[in-house]
């Protein structure tokens, strides 16, 4: 099933909804143009887990972890392979128990996620304001 939303508010609320399902290890693929979406997706992510800090696109810092490796935020569009990651410690946080982990860009640290459990988010900026969403495995029935 295909989510909508209209504003950054629904967008926010939508990622709340979709944290209320997720269990530690779970790895969110967050996929969608430059401009889709995918920060303030993981806003509404890190708000349903409960996190207060600040998120922010780690784009230039490649991976940003909140409160403690609960919350761990990848960008991978600057990186042209995986090596750059396993450089700053991403495996101590990729799957593991404690720790949900959300990924844009994933396709360039797919060998990275194998045998890991993935839910793939499609973004799809319709306008300047809508998004269309599809996720996979279908989390909100």
């Amino acid at each position: 099933m295909k989510q909508k939303t209209n504003t950054t508010k629904e967008m926010i609320v939508l990622g709340e909804k979709i944290a209320s399902k997720l269990t530690g290890g779970d790895i969110i693929l967050l996929q969608g143009e430059l401009g889709a979406g995918k920060t303030t997706m993981s806003k509404g992510i890190a708000k349903g887990l409960g996190i207060t800090d600040e998120i922010v696109s780690p784009t230039f810092t490649l991976m940003n972890v909140y409160e403690n490796g609960k919350l761990v935020h990848i960008d991978t569009y600057r990186l042209e392979n995986a090596d750059g990651l396993l450089e700053i410690g991403v495996e101590d946080y990729l799957g593991q128990a404690d720790t949900i982990t959300i990924v844009e860009w994933p396709e360039k640290i797919k060998n990275l996620l194998d045998n890991k459990k993935t839910i793939e988010i499609s973004i799809v900026k319709q306008d300047d304001n809508s998004r269309e969403i599809s996720i996979t495995p279908e989390l909100l029935g």
